[in-house]
C-alpha cells in the first residue's frame, strides 16, 4: 500500500516531533522549510496529499490545489495523539473522494461503489475488473500475460493458466454490451493495454 504524503510548511518543531515517530505513522512526512522548498517537491497531482501550513500560506491554492489538502493548523494546540488521528481522518476523506471518479478516457470509475459510468449509463465492477483497469491504464505501455498474472492475481509467470486472458475477455464484453465501445481495452502481440 502506499503511504499518503503530509507536507509540513515552514514548521519545524511540528515536523521534527512527528519524525521522531514516523515508524508508527500511516502516512510519510515531508519537511519543507517554506514555500519556495514545497514548490519545488510539488507535484500537480497532489491527489495524495495533506499540506499543514499556516493560515496565510494559502498562496499555495494559485497552484492550483484544492482548499481539502490543507490541514487547519488554528486547531493547535493539540495532544500529539489528537492531531495524528485527525490528520488521519483527513486523509481518508481526501483518497475516499479521489476514489470516487477516477476518469479513464471518458469513462468515470467510482473505486467506492465499484461503478464504471458514462454518459447515463453505468455498470458495476467486480474487484479484480477495477484492479485490471487501473494497472492497464497506470502507463500507456502494452501488458503481456505474464505481467498481468504476477502483478494482479501473483501468480508466476511460468504457471499455465487462462485466467487473465479469461477475465479480460468478460471485461471487453461487459463495456462493449453496456457502452458499445470496442476499444476501451485494446489487444495487441505484446498484451493489453488502454490509449
Amino acid at each position: 500500500m502506499i503511504k499518503q504524503n503530509v507536507f509540513i510548511i515552514s514548521s519545524n518543531p511540528l515536523y521534527e516531533i512527528l519524525d521522531e515517530i514516523k515508524e508508527n505513522l500511516s502516512f510519510k512526512i515531508i519537511k519543507c522549510e517554506n514555500k519556495d522548498a514545497f514548490i519545488k517537491v510539488f507535484d500537480s497531482d497532489m491527489t495524495n496529499s495533506l499540506i499543514i501550513a499556516k493560515p496565510n500560506q494559502k498562496f499555495l491554492l494559485s497552484k492550483n490545489l484544492n482548499e481539502k489538502l490543507f490541514f487547519d493548523v488554528d486547531l493547535f494546540p493539540l495532544s500529539i495523539s489528537k492531531l495524528i488521528e485527525l490528520i488521519n481522518i483527513q486523509l481518508i476523506k481526501l483518497k475516499f473522494n479521489h476514489q470516487s471518479k477516477i476518469n479513464i478516457n471518458g469513462y468515470d470509475l467510482n473505486i467506492n461503489s465499484k461503478f464504471f459510468s458514462k454518459d447515463e449509463l453505468s455498470m458495476k465492477l467486480t474487484e479484480k475488473e477495477i484492479e485490471i483497469i487501473l494497472y492497464l491504464n497506470a502507463t500507456k505501455k502494452k501488458h503481456s500475460v505474464s505481467d498481468l498474472q504476477k502483478n494482479i492475481w501473483g501468480y508466476s509467470p511460468d504457471m499455465e493458466t487462462h485466467t487473465v486472458e479469461t477475465h479480460i475477455y468478460r471485461l471487453r464484453k461487459k463495456i462493449s454490451s453496456k457502452f458499445k465501445d470496442e476499444n476501451f481495452i485494446l489487444s495487441h502481440q505484446n498484451g493489453y493495454f488502454i490509449e
